[in-house]
């Protein structure tokens, strides 16, 4: 059992965590078998035997109770069980697509409803469930009330409310201005310009994945891997000190990692020219700049000849330019994590002569 447990927490460290979602994540859009009724069972079954089984251990216990933790354990499975309805949907539409029939939702049946009567009783009916179990859970759960606040005397870890735990996390691994100010307005912006940039016809009132694979893709890999498990990690796995834990192991204040942050420049300058970096801030931050103007600047246009070109030539280089801009920024948070985990980087650009960081 113990071997189990070290196998878990290992998998749990922030690089097999993410690099092991992202696999299955991705598994789960390439293989199709799991949405059947049976198969989706079976994992449902396992996950809940997984908690109850993982509950037997005190410092697993310990932290799903909290009364707000509580919420996110049932965020998960109602996250999971409503990708799995719609997948489902959008596979069987697929596969009656590629019998030449039409989908579902066009199929005239006659077990269709009016909404006056039949959706608002329904609706209505789970108004009152939804209050019965609020009340019950407001009786039974103790309100997550703390002392007043106190300068002075921090909580460790001090996190973030729930919905904002991505925001907490994405500032290990940006400048506050960036984390807190562009890359979620840019979330805002993004959201906001998918009817402008996207402009195929397919897919419209049905459920489908075949015929929008990017698109679904695209979004489904933002919200699950770069909010959703945000949101896990900054919930199930940063401890005190905002170190990473296993899902067993005790959160122990006294937990220190070293971590000897460096920028680009240090390992431009000092660690491969093996010379001290240039007192002028341009010459000093130089290859980072010229680094962050390819990402921005060159390779639009050469993903709009290699990989991209499809959606290039789709787009138009209007709505490419904007959409190709919206994907780099989102790419550039897992980026930015993996070289903060694996080689302790920090910041491509760092003019701290101007408070600006990247």
């Amino acid at each position: 059992m113990q071997i189990v447990k070290d196998i878990i927490n290992w998998a749990s460290a922030p690089v097999q965590f993410f690099t092991l979602s992202t696999l299955i994540f991705f598994a789960m859009l390439r293989f199709k078998g799991w949405v059947k009724p049976r198969n989706a069972t079976l994992i449902l079954v396992a996950a809940l035997a997984f908690f109850f089984i993982s509950m037997l251990d005190p410092n697993f216990r310990l932290i799903v109770v909290k009364a707000d933790n509580i919420p996110i354990a049932f965020m998960l499975f109602i996250v999971g069980f409503f990708l799995w309805l719609s997948l489902k949907q959008a596979f069987e539409n697929d596969a009656r697509i590629a019998r030449g029939e039409p989908p579902a939702e066009a199929v005239e049946t006659k077990d269709k409803l009016m909404v006056w009567p039949h959706l608002v009783y329904t609706e209505f009916i789970c108004l009152i469930l939804l209050t019965v179990v609020l009340v019950v859970w407001s009786i039974v759960i103790q309100a997550p009330i703390e002392q007043p606040a106190n300068p002075t005397d921090s909580p460790n870890p001090s996190k973030a409310p729930w919905y904002f735990l991505g925001l907490q996390e994405m500032l290990v691994y940006f400048d506050p201005w960036m984390a807190g100010v562009v890359l979620p307005g840019l979330i805002i912006v993004g959201l906001m310009a998918i009817p402008y940039i996207d402009t195929n016809p397919k897919g419209n009132g049905y459920y489908t994945f075949a015929e929008r694979r990017w698109e679904i893709g695209l979004f489904l890999f933002g919200f699950i891997i770069l909010w959703i498990l945000l949101v896990v990690a900054g919930t199930f796995l940063r401890g005190p000190n905002w170190n990473f834990f296993g899902p067993y192991q005790y959160w122990d204040v006294h937990k220190v990692e070293p971590l000897v942050n460096i920028h680009l420049s240090e390992i431009f300058w000092v660690r491969m020219l093996h010379r001290a970096m240039p007192s002028f801030w341009l010459v000093r931050e130089l290859p980072g700049l010229l680094i962050a103007l390819f990402y921005v600047v060159a390779l639009p246009p050469i993903l709009a000849r290699t990989l991209l070109k499809n959606f290039y030539n789709k787009l138009g280089f209007a709505r490419y330019s904007v959409f190709v801009f919206l994907l780099l920024m989102m790419m550039s948070l897992p980026i930015k994590m993996y070289l903060r985990w694996a080689f302790n980087f920090k910041y491509l650009v760092n003019l701290s002569e101007f408070f600006f960081n990247i």
